[in-house]
């Protein structure tokens, strides 16, 4: 199996409140995509990431990549601009953690993106919500339909504006139904979910207006609450699962949305099976969330393997 995967490579800077210096300066973003896809492999199976990194930046990421199985940096290029950067801001527990975007790199290019289309699937992550334009999106789209090649959508920062001290907030999207059109699966948190629509849709309203668009799966993701998955079969009949959360001590839930994707995809585009794909991933998601902010990436690439099994290269 092979699947492309594509969004915004971040370089996280860690800092708790109150204090001056970051705690870690380090590759997040669509890394944690790959992470858990490469811990979702097994032997054959290649990982193909396409995202650009900062030149000064752009070894050091490639060498990263390259320790994660079954990654392939072929479709990691350099840019003379900046590597998307985030500064995540840690309060006191249990306060929501602040993000800024201190600089976004400049969407991914057809061009970049078309080499790598000819795969088993493709994973689409907004890491910085302006990862691909929505031509992009449409050009992927067309460029595998022949094929019915599987694509995952995850809407992640594409729900987010920028204000004046770049920190970032909800914003619903008016040409959302483009971005759904023609999908094999659409992932949104429950945040994400309530602030998408222009037209305020609750969630019943939205599930019912965004099914039709040729979408067989929604993944709305709870946090530690769980995950409702919505169905659709040949006949357009609507099925909702309800899957509770996994308990875990959460200690950091940076990443969590990134791996779930990662891991239902990887799951669902063999098996098929999406209820079986929303359970591995919400406790491989769980697992992560358990741990520390720093490293997170490579953790989960040791810890997750057997969460995640099987799903690439098995249809057990």
């Amino acid at each position: 199996m092979e699947i492309t995967v594509i969004g915004h490579l971040c370089k996280d800077r860690i800092l708790f409140e109150g204090e001056s210096q970051p705690a870690a300066v380090q590759f997040g973003g669509l890394i944690y995509s790959v992470a858990a896809l490469s811990a979702a492999s097994r032997i054959g199976d290649v990982i193909r990431p396409v995202c650009s990194v900062g030149v000064n930046e752009f070894e050091e990421a490639r060498a990263l990549l390259r320790t994660f199985p079954f990654v392939s940096v072929e479709g990691v290029f350099p840019v003379n601009g900046p590597t998307n950067e985030v500064t995540h801001i840690y309060g006191s527990p249990g306060t929501p953690r602040i993000e800024c975007s201190v600089g976004i790199a400049d969407p991914i290019p057809f061009t970049r993106v078309k080499p790598f289309l000819e795969v088993d699937g493709v994973l689409v992550n907004m890491v910085s919500g302006l990862d691909i334009t929505l031509e992009t999106f449409d050009n992927i789209r067309m460029a595998v339909r022949d094929r019915r090649v599987p694509i995952h959508f995850d809407f992640h920062a594409l729900t987010l504006g920028i204000d004046g001290n770049s920190k970032r907030f909800r914003r619903p999207l008016t040409d959302w139904r483009r971005w759904c059109f023609m999908l094999h699966s659409v992932q949104m948190s429950e945040q994400e979910a309530l602030g998408l629509t222009a037209e305020k849709y609750d969630e019943k309203t939205l599930i019912n207006q965004l099914m039709p668009l040729m979408v067989q799966g929604l993944a709305i993701t709870r946090g530690e609450q769980g995950v409702t998955l919505i169905t659709q079969d040949v006949h357009k009949h609507l099925t909702r699962h309800d899957i509770p959360g996994v308990p875990v001590t959460a200690v950091d839930t940076t990443g969590c949305g990134d791996v779930f994707g990662a891991t239902f995809f990887a799951s669902a585009i063999l098996n098929t099976d999406f209820r079986v794909a929303a359970e591995r991933a919400n406790t491989v998601a769980a697992l992560h969330a358990s741990l520390p902010v720093q490293n997170k990436a490579a953790a989960i690439v040791e810890r997750a393997r057997g969460f995640a099994a099987p799903a690439m290269g098995s249809t057990a």
